[in-house]
């Protein structure tokens, strides 16, 4: 049945992939006959929309933002999209939008990318595309968020996953003659009338990018399996929603499908001047459904149906620093519930040792038990952690994890999976031409952590195996940890 389950998903979203084929033909239609009608007036209709283009040449529809925000007409590539990484990824069920600005104190933006690349399977990294917006207008800010993103994501950013784009220099209007409202100070308007057009920007850069996009921030953990909990929860149920929940807090987790997104954007710009985003939204809303001539549950009611909640949240708040300065934001979403940071198994009996020390009660016997993970100060060059059998035993699988969704940057890197035989004819033959990458004291390597992950079975001429180590060849940078520790007899 998980199989048909996951067709009928397929189908789905096939289906709105083809219906929104169908909108944008329709579009296209639309503007060929505008222009062939403008070719022939003497004086061509006003247009309602203004066309820009992504350094890769794809077309950026933007609603008539001239009303709201005045200043763009002094510069008429004010909006176009600065893509400073991009494969120019289209087609896909999923849009991540990951707004970020500079902060006083700390940046979370590599941990939340890594923990919302952490669980993906290779299928789902291609169904997926990831958009951070540098919401920054200095050139060389943007540049070092892009310098890093590369440097932390490589293989990400070269297959298409991962996005960076920036404004113009001339996107923002001048904030000093903003008017202060609901007691806020002069600060907190402007960086609330700032995250609302960084959102707006963003909504309409991802509209033709795929069927859902999702709006998120820069310091936020995703629970692992959220890909599939995001698409399924949208297939599911009543069609009739304008935008899902996948957290309580703020704008976090919220999703809409591209095709409202130049309609919700455009409403934000319109007010952007005026209240804070999430204010926005619940107006829009309003609008949309709302009867002045009844009661306010009634409202209530109608909104409702516009709107669905998914638990247990999908998206947490981690963020201590906001990217207002000086504020702290405690704010935890209860709805998430508890991360589960290590993955448990039954292994065989073993002497273990290790050169590494832990950290607190994360101990290498507590990981290997099941009950914790093991948790390492900064490896370097030699360290090793041993797994010694009593007796030679038959391995048949091996599995080592490092990083977990909450601490997915300490991972292993440049380490060796390394195993010691009692098999006596392949000892013998060991140092006289033996076809195995020999280490030393008699262990053989048979593997290596690649993007954290060290896995692989055991070939039959080695078995059986004495003993079996990971070997760190070379200094880190940063702590290791162990979340799932498996020898499979």
């Amino acid at each position: 049945m998980p199989d048909l389950q996951t067709l009928n998903e397929h189908l789905l979203v096939a289906e709105e992939l083809g219906r929104q084929l169908s909108s944008d033909l329709s579009s296209i239609l639309d503007q060929l006959r505008n222009r062939s009608i403008a070719a022939n007036c003497t004086h061509p209709p006003s247009p309602t929309t203004t066309s820009t283009e992504t350094r890769g040449g794809q077309p950026f529809l933007q609603p008539n933002m001239y009303v709201y925000m005045p200043h763009l007409r002094q510069h008429p590539d004010s909006l176009q999209p600065n893509v400073v990484l991009g494969q120019g990824r289209r087609g896909v069920s999923v849009v991540l939008g990951v707004p970020t600005v500079k902060r006083e104190k700390q940046s979370y933006l590599v941990s939340t990318l890594s923990s919302l690349l952490y669980s993906l399977t290779s299928l789902q990294q291609q169904d997926l595309l990831i958009i951070v917006f540098v919401a920054e207008t200095d050139s060389e800010y943007v540049g070092s968020v892009a310098k890093t993103i590369r440097k932390n994501f490589p293989k990400e950013v070269q297959s298409g996953l991962l996005e960076v784009v920036s404004p113009s220099q001339y996107y923002y209007p001048d904030f000093s003659s903003l008017t202060e409202t609901f007691g806020d100070s002069k600060d907190r308007v402007k960086w609330r009338t700032k995250q609302n057009l960084d959102f707006s920007f963003l909504m309409l850069y991802a509209q033709d990018k795929g069927i859902y996009y999702v709006q998120l921030e820069d310091d936020v953990v995703a629970k692992a399996g959220y890909f599939n909990d995001i698409r399924t929860f949208a297939t599911q149920g009543s069609k009739q929603w304008l935008y899902l929940e996948f957290s309580q807090l703020g704008f976090i987790g919220k999703m809409f499908r591209t095709r409202d997104l130049p309609m919700i954007a455009e409403f934000f710009l319109m007010f952007h001047r005026d209240k804070p985003i999430d204010w926005l939204l619940d107006h829009f809303l309003w609008v949309k459904v709302c009867n002045p001539e009844k009661d306010t549950r009634n409202c209530n009611e109608q909104k409702a149906l516009l709107k669905r909640r998914y638990r247990p949240s999908l998206f947490q708040h981690v963020g201590l620093h906001s990217s207002l300065a000086g504020k702290l934001q405690h704010l935890k979403d209860k709805d998430f519930g508890k991360q589960s940071l290590y993955q448990a198994h039954i292994n065989p009996a073993a002497d273990l040792r290790s050169s590494l020390q832990h950290y607190q009660q994360h101990s290498l016997g507590r990981a290997y038990r099941g009950e914790d993970f093991f948790w390492a100060i900064t490896p370097i060059q030699h360290d090793y952690i041993l797994f010694n059998f009593s007796q030679p035993i038959h391995i048949s699988r091996y599995l080592f994890r490092s990083g977990n969704i909450e601490t997915s940057g300490d991972k292993f890197n440049n380490t060796t999976v390394e195993v010691l035989s009692s098999n006596t004819s392949l000892q013998n033959q060991q140092g006289s031409g033996s076809s195995f990458k020999e280490s030393d004291k008699g262990f053989i390597i048979i593997g290596a952590f690649e993007d954290g992950v060290a896995e692989g079975r055991i070939e039959e001429v080695l078995q059986p195996i004495s003993a079996l180590r990971l070997v760190v060849q070379s200094d880190a940078d940063v702590w290791a940890l162990l979340s799932e520790i498996l020898i499979q007899v």
